[in-house]
């Protein structure tokens, strides 16, 4: 029993003196005052649990309270600051580059991999953006890109029912798939379920030529696990929503590797595509050639990037086109 109480007070002076450690370095690099919560963890268990609600923004608002509309604290593995300030934003996205530098947390950095375009910095960095961009070129888009858009939106249209009610739908989904896809699941409805398939089978079409199928379909639920451990704590011994992202991205790294494998072959005997791999594969760059392990992580940021952030801005164009009827009129 004694050795038990010694230990115990061990740790509780070794606790006590890390907080007064990391309190005085929060004062001495003069970030915004805040509270940096518990160790490790941060507030990052109070900032999932927000976003797993109907309304997440009182955790911001209530930082910004008591803090004001920038404040620190620590999320997802990293001592973070928020702004909410208007004004603040946008400083920082003009001087990006400048006065500030893009990065990422360990969660998001880890599951995309180290040749990602969102941590590629420098010339190659420009690089691998324009050729993103180049696909997004007029003629690309009027030859290609809107004939599947279009044909994809048609085919999950057919499966509809004749009337979607958003707000049972949405709760539908948060009964039945509380897990679906990271940020905010609760309030995804079928809409944003449509959104988020036909935004990952065009993705696979862009990046691979790819037509929709049980390959695409069992990459996307990888995808999803993936996604799922961008919001989360960064530590896979204390969080098994971590470690299924993490196998998740080894198994979807795997098969990305097998169809760049094929492709380069295909290329080598002058098999060539008109699609993002193909371009990749006969890019002139900086060094020789691109190595698969590169491609892959490049393409992994792509198809996370295009999934998640399109199919939501589709979901948020349905709800508030339906709450603005004169919008909707005019559209």
């Amino acid at each position: 029993m004694a050795i038990f109480v010694h230990y115990l007070s061990i740790l509780l002076i070794s606790a006590v003196i890390f907080l007064l450690l990391r309190a005085y370095r929060l004062r001495r690099l003069r970030l915004p005052p805040g509270n940096l919560g518990l160790p490790f963890v941060g507030e990052t268990l109070q900032l999932i649990s927000a976003y797993k609600t109907e309304n997440p923004e009182p955790f911001i608002d209530e930082r910004a309270k008591r803090h004001g509309s920038v404040f620190t604290t620590h999320v997802f593995g990293e001592p973070t600051v928020f702004s909410a300030d208007p004004e603040t934003n946008r400083f920082i996205l003009q001087n990006e580059g400048k006065l500030f530098e893009c990065s990422y947390p360990g969660s998001i950095s880890n599951l995309l991999g180290k040749h990602s375009l969102l941590l590629m910095k420098g010339n190659l960095h420009k690089r691998m953006h324009s050729l993103t961009m180049s696909f997004a070129n007029s003629s690309i888009i009027k030859d290609q890109l809107l004939v599947d858009i279009d044909r994809l939106i048609r085919l999950n249209l057919d499966s509809w029912t004749d009337r979607i009610l958003l707000m049972e739908a949405a709760k539908k989904v948060k009964r039945n798939n509380k897990s679906l896809v990271g940020l905010g699941p609760s309030r995804l409805s079928s809409e944003s379920k449509m959104a988020l398939l036909i935004t990952f089978e065009l993705a696979v079409k862009q990046l691979m030529s790819f037509d929709p199928g049980e390959w695409s379909e069992s990459l996307r639920k990888q995808y999803v696990l993936v996604i799922e451990g961008f919001f989360t704590v960064p530590l896979p011994l204390f969080s098994a929503t971590y470690r299924r992202a993490i196998k998740a991205r080894r198994e979807v790294a795997e098969a990305l590797s097998r169809i760049v494998k094929e492709r380069r072959e295909e290329y080598e005997k002058g098999e060539r595509k008109n699609d993002m791999l193909g371009a990749l594969l006969g890019g002139e760059w900086d060094e020789d050639q691109l190595s698969n392990e590169q491609i892959v992580d490049f393409m992994v940021a792509l198809l996370v990037a295009g999934y998640e952030t399109t199919s939501t801005i589709m979901t948020l164009a349905v709800k508030f086109l339906t709450q603005t009827p004169l919008a909707l009129a005019q559209l």
